[in-house]
């Protein structure tokens, strides 16, 4: 069997292969790991085995990497100057990379890594300076805390999280370059504001919904990390409000969920039990040294070339601005009715 045809079958089907301790943990909606795949897995399991190790540990949606050999970071801790052949992942003048270094608190001894961005981050990055004020790309929530302490402990560990994570203490620098990079900082402490609130405006919880809301609110992108905390005293309640902001260059909803997870591990002293974090650049060297842009091309055009018209919800067509005059209706759906949506997209492979 063909075994890199098997996997990409697999991830077609939203199922992904991991390795630990030499086992292969699958992963997918029980509706996709049928016992075909189940025993195709299991009498080519010294070739997936393989295979796996090859690509770094794990196959399927946005992990398979056809064998990409990632190539060596040449920034270390002892660097006094950073050359072109030392970021292999960015195409670089020296030039450029001397801006870059000027745009980073500490200079070199502060950077731990140089490298482009990858195609989803690109789209992001031009929708935000798109944008002419807010930004569509703020990810927040809120929290509510009863005493400053635990509020504090919080943070504290938030940074901890920081600290183990490549992607959270990353910068963004297009100013004055070719194309736009991306910079690990070494040491990227959190940005924590704080604010008083009015008893006389209302809830304290939204007073700051409203003053940070992301059709009217930005930070800037060349300050890691991109996370921006803003602590107030509720003037209604005996507690302490936390507004989060997080932006989608440098993860999701799935991320924030992963981050949490972190958190309360630490939080319960239980970080020594944490895996070792995985290094973004090898998303990254995936993506630019992956499958040609031609090859994408061809691929999308296979896909789509029966299409001859804008497919548009609604018929919607003017859908530039800032979102400022979209009006939301939200309606339940009854429940035999949802349930059938959702089986139809697990059977799909699709989400709802």
């Amino acid at each position: 069997m063909n075994i890199k045809a098997f996997l990409d079958t697999l991830k077609d089907r939203n199922i992904s292969l991991k390795l630990e301790d030499n086992s292969i943990v699958i992963s997918g909606d029980n509706d996709s790991i049928t016992n075909d795949v189940i025993d195709q897995i299991k009498s080519n399991k010294s070739n997936i085995i393989k295979s796996l190790k090859e690509n770094n540990g794990a196959s399927g949606a946005g992990a398979w990497g056809g064998g990409i050999t990632v190539p060596a970071n040449g920034i270390t801790p002892q660097s006094r100057t950073i050359t072109p052949a030392m970021v292999p992942l960015a195409e670089l003048s020296q030039a450029e990379i001397d801006r870059v270094v000027e745009a980073v608190p500490g200079g070199v001894g502060n950077i731990q890594d140089i490298y482009a961005l990858s195609p989803l981050q690109d789209g992001i990055l031009f929708h935000h300076l798109l944008a002419q004020k807010g930004d569509p790309y703020l990810i927040r929530a809120q929290m509510a805390f009863a005493e400053r302490d635990r509020l504090d402990r919080y943070l504290s560990a938030v940074q901890r999280v920081v600290d183990r994570h490549d992607i959270l203490r990353t910068a963004f620098v297009w100013e004055g370059l070719s194309s736009p990079v991306q910079v690990v900082w070494r040491h990227a402490p959190l940005s924590i504001t704080e604010v008083e609130l009015d008893p006389a405006a209302g809830p304290g919880v939204e007073q700051l919904r409203h003053r940070y809301d992301p059709s009217h609110h930005r930070f800037d992108l060349t300050k890691a990390p991109l996370l921006r905390f803003v602590v107030a005293k509720d003037p209604e309640a005996d507690r302490w409000l936390l507004q989060e902001l997080h932006h989608h260059l440098i993860g999701d909803r799935s991320t924030v969920e992963l981050l949490n997870e972190e958190i309360e591990a630490i939080l319960a002293g239980r970080e020594a039990e944490l895996p070792a974090a995985e290094p973004f650049r090898k998303v990254v060297a995936q993506a630019r040294l992956g499958i040609s842009e031609a090859e994408h091309e061809r691929y999308f055009r296979e896909r789509l070339g029966d299409v001859d018209e804008p497919v548009l919800p609604f018929g919607l067509a003017e859908i530039q601005g800032s979102g400022e005059g979209t009006v939301e209706l939200h309606r339940l759906l009854p429940q035999t009715l949802n349930d059938r949506l959702r089986g139809h997209a697990r059977r799909l492979g699709v989400s709802l």
